[in-house]
C-alpha cells in the first residue's frame, strides 16, 4: 500500500522535532524529574493513556511478539516486556530511543525489548500479535491516519491499539494559539479528527476487523482518544 505524499513530509517535520528541536524535552518529561505546571498535565494524561491502552492488551503476554510504534522513551515497552512480551519498540528519533535503551530495566522476566531508529510502518518490522501506537499518528491527516492503521493491521493477528486527537472545542481553540509561538518552538500540528467520521473510514477500511473499546484522556493540556482494534 502506497501512503500520500503528506504522510512522507509530515514523517520528516516529526524526525526533525523530536530528533533535535525537542529530544530534551521529551526526555524529561516522560521521567521523574520536576517539570512546570502545564507540562504536569501532559504527564499525567500520557500516564493515563499508556496505561489504558497497557489495560486493552491481555494482562499475560508471553510468547506474543508486541510492535511498539513510536516508542519515544520506552515506557510502554517496558510494561509490555514485564508481561512476557518479546516488544519490537521503534522511533523515528534516534535520540529518544537512545534514552530508551539507557532506561531499560535489566531484569524484564521472560519478556525483552528489542530498539530500532526508523519509520513504525516499515514491513521488514515482520508480524505481530499485538500493535501499539500511542499518540504516534495524531500528526497525520486521516487519510494517511487510517492507511498506516490499515498496514498495521495486515500483519498484526489480535489487536491494533492506537491513540487519535478528537475534534474538540478545547483544541479547535487551542491549535490556533500555538502559530503564536516562534517557530523555532512549535511541535509539529496535530490534527483533529472526527470520532464518528474515523470509525466510518475504519469501517470501510477494514471489514475484517471490528471497533472494540474507547477512552478519552483529557488532562490540561493533552487531548488524546484510545481506539481498540480486534479482528471479528
Amino acid at each position: 500500500m502506497s501512503l500520500a505524499v503528506t504522510y512522507e513530509k509530515r514523517r520528516g517535520e516529526l524526525e526533525q522535532y523530536f530528533d533535535r528541536t525537542a529530544a530534551a524535552a521529551w526526555a524529561r518529561l516522560t521521567s521523574d524529574a520536576p517539570v512546570s505546571g502545564i507540562r504536569a498535565t501532559v504527564r499525567r494524561g500520557r500516564d493515563e493513556m499508556r496505561n489504558t491502552l497497557l489495560s486493552y492488551m491481555p494482562a499475560d503476554l508471553r510468547g506474543k511478539r508486541v510492535l511498539d510504534a513510536g516508542c519515544g522513551t520506552g515506557a510502554l515497552a517496558v510494561e509490555a516486556a514485564r508481561r512476557g512480551a518479546h516488544v519490537v519498540a521503534i522511533d523515528l528519533a534516534a535520540s529518544l530511543v537512545n534514552v530508551a535503551a539507557e532506561r531499560l530495566p535489566s531484569n524484564l522476566g521472560e519478556g525483552s525489548v528489542e530498539f530500532r531508529v526508523g519509520d513504525m510502518f516499515s514491513q521488514d518490522l515482520g508480524r505481530f500479535d499485538h500493535i501499539v501506537a500511542m499518540d504516534s499518528v495524531i500528526h497525520y491527516i486521516a487519510m494517511d491516519m487510517v492507511g498506516v492503521i490499515k498496514g498495521f493491521a495486515e500483519r498484526t493477528d489480535a489487536s491494533v491499539l492506537f491513540t487519535f486527537a478528537p475534534q474538540t472545542p478545547f483544541l479547535a481553540v487551542a491549535l490556533p494559539l500555538g502559530k503564536l509561538f516562534p517557530r523555532s518552538d512549535r511541535s509539529p500540528a496535530i490534527e483533529p479528527v472526527s470520532p464518528l467520521g474515523l470509525q466510518v473510514r475504519l469501517e470501510r477500511a477494514l471489514p475484517r476487523w471490528k471497533l472494540g473499546r474507547t477512552h478519552r484522556v483529557k488532562s490540561g493540556f493533552y487531548t488524546s482518544q484510545a481506539l481498540e482494534l480486534v479482528q471479528k
